[in-house]
């Protein structure tokens, strides 16, 4: 799927903006030709939940409306016309005018319909029914109690829910291109260029450019292979990014399409217990985070994101994970600018039968979680749907396609070992398939880390375990990491979880947990173990910022295990880590 942008054959329009917004009356009849009854203005993109003010509508779980009204541009009524969201959480239905277009499942990737012209009108109305219910059927899963209209979520962090990504029309040639891959060989001093460009069009006469980051023309040819000299590579926080322009002719020699797409020249390979970029070993220094941000919730950002990724500069990191679910596209184009290392992640998150804090190891267990969840085929889809949209992006090495599942019970291989082929075969690059392990599936039981690249460990000695006693805690992680080591001798290991809940401004002389001491010693004592193995090939703390989570006991006003605050004020510990990381 492509990027919507404008080119000399396409236009884009931009719905986001105030949109209407009603969560209806139990058995409430919605005329879809009619404007929303009394709807509430809600701004998109962003999470609905903390737009309003009542506790019962945030925390609602069911079927709510979004609506909006638009004019539309007859200069374009000759063209095909495609309307695309870059995400809606957690599944929806939309129409136009009163027509049903469509749905889509899945909260977290890009979807799309072309507008029939027969509907569009010069004034047009778009209504789109959307879900936030989760349960063992899909990503993430929880628990749904139908009766309460409840979710019992499986993961720790809050169900945002609406339209959380822009809402775009945009036009192509009824002959159009429909999908680049750019894919290439980097050999001594040049590159072997072999684009895969699937076309829907009854013309396939093709042309190439390949622009440098100054628009000079490298190259241009009609060529299906084709060579540049001396490439520059993209490389951690040193990218360089290449433009690939494909044109589309008629027989006339008449351009009917073009597309820009933008790569970056650079190599990924696991060996030796070691991962390298370009032939050189790479250590992963940064951060798990989540899209979050106060009022936005999950809503993309483009200032927001700009800023986190200053942040992540200043603090010397290189690399982050997407946890727990793909981010934006404009999120993921700006790692390619700026250089940054990306474990791209699926919303493979609370594959448990049960979420707590129990980090008991069990093989066997009543209600087995592979027994109860049924989730594999929209797993399957979510994986494609992410290769199919940042296959292109040199800053993703890695897929994570799933996130601290049972991998200690029995069935976690069956479940996955189909994914991970999957993934291989999806992804021409063959990058690194990774399954972040949780602390349950222990070297004794667990299933699933034979069939990864990278062993992801997800730790937390010294908080859930050990907690506030450092010492032991040190003492048990280096003893599971080197079971590890001695299982998979050839296998790197990354620590892609640790952390410690901390309130800012929360000091003691005595480093008591919670508070700023605390989380600095934790982190030191970590470092102290992790930098005895070799073999382990980065770390990633947990998290960039404190979030919002369901509320429990454990969780005051969300997840503080941030390194900033949730509006990106530094705590103690992130002038530590900028020194660690220089």
């Amino acid at each position: 799927m492509l990027f919507p942008i404008n080119t000399k054959s396409r236009a884009v329009i931009d719905l986001s903006g105030i949109w209407n917004f009603l969560i209806p009356e139990e058995n409430q009849i919605i005329d879809l030709y009619k404007l929303l009854p009394n709807p509430t203005l809600i701004g998109v993109p962003g999470s609905y939940n903390d737009q309003v003010t009542e506790k019962k509508q945030r925390d609602y779980i069911g079927d709510f409306w979004y609506e909006k009204e638009f004019d539309f541009p007859d200069v374009l009524r000759s063209e095909r016309l495609v309307l695309r969201f870059g995400s809606v959480t957690n599944s929806c239905k939309v129409y136009l005018n009163g027509t049903y277009l469509g749905e889509h499942v899945g909260g977290y990737t890009p979807f799309e319909f072309v507008l029939p012209n027969k509907v569009l009108k010069s004034t047009n109305i778009i209504k789109i029914l959307v879900s936030n219910e989760l349960n063992f059927k899909t990503l993430p899963n929880a628990v749904f109690l139908e009766n309460q209209k409840k979710i019992i979520p499986n993961f720790d962090f809050f169900n945002y829910s609406g339209i959380h990504r822009p809402v775009k029309i945009y036009s192509t040639p009824t002959d159009f291109i429909e999908d680049i891959i750019v894919k290439y060989e980097i050999l001594k001093n040049e590159a072997i260029i072999k684009p895969t460009v699937r076309l829907n069009s009854s013309f396939d006469n093709l042309e190439y450019e390949v622009l440098d980051e100054d628009n000079n023309v490298v190259i241009k040819t009609d060529k299906k292979e084709f060579k540049i000299d001396n490439p520059k590579l993209w490389n951690p926080l040193k990218s360089y990014m290449y433009k690939l322009k494909v044109n589309l002719y008629n027989d006339k020699k008449v351009l009917v399409d073009t597309y820009t797409e933008l790569f970056g020249f650079r190599s990924i390979e696991v060996r030796n217990n070691q991962i390298y970029i370009n032939d050189k070993p790479f250590y992963f220094k940064g951060y798990g985070k989540h899209e979050d941000f106060p009022i936005l919730g999950r809503g993309m950002n483009e200032t927001v994101i700009s800023s986190d990724f200053k942040l992540m500069k200043w603090s010397n990191a290189n690399s982050l994970r997407t946890a727990h679910y793909p981010y934006s596209e404009e999120f993921m184009r700006m790692a390619d600018r700026e250089g940054f290392i990306v474990i791209n992640e699926v919303p493979g998150v609370g594959l448990f039968n049960k979420f707590d804090f129990d980090v008991s190891n069990k093989k066997e267990e009543k209600n087995n979680t592979w027994d109860i969840i049924d989730s594999s085929n929209y797993h399957s889809e979510v994986i494609r749907e992410l290769i199919s949209r940042d296959k292109n992006h040199p800053s993703v090495i890695s897929w994570a396609i799933g996130n601290e599942p049972a991998g200690h019970q029995i069935g976690a291989k069956k479940y996955f070992e189909p994914l991970v082929k999957m993934t291989k075969e999806l992804d021409w690059e063959k990058r690194a398939v990774v399954i972040p392990n949780i602390i349950n599936a222990s070297p004794e039981l667990d299933e699933i880390n034979e069939l990864v690249d990278i062993i992801c460990l997800n730790r937390y000695y010294g908080w859930y375990l050990d907690h506030g006693d450092l010492e032991q805690a040190k003492i048990h992680l280096s003893n599971e990491i080197e079971k590890w080591h001695e299982l998979y001798p050839e296998k790197p290991i990354m620590i892609s979880e640790f952390g410690a809940d901390t309130i800012n401004g929360f000091k003691s002389i005595y480093s008591n947990p919670f508070t700023e001491e605390y989380q600095v010693e934790y982190y030191k004592s970590n470092f102290e173990v992790i930098d005895k193995y070799p073999y382990i090939i980065g770390e990633h703390v947990w998290n960039f910022a404190d979030f919002e989570t369901h509320p429990n006991v454990r969780r005051v006003d969300g997840n503080k295990k941030g390194i900033f605050t949730r509006d990106r004020k530094p705590k103690m510990i992130a002038h530590y880590l900028k020194q660690r990381w220089k």
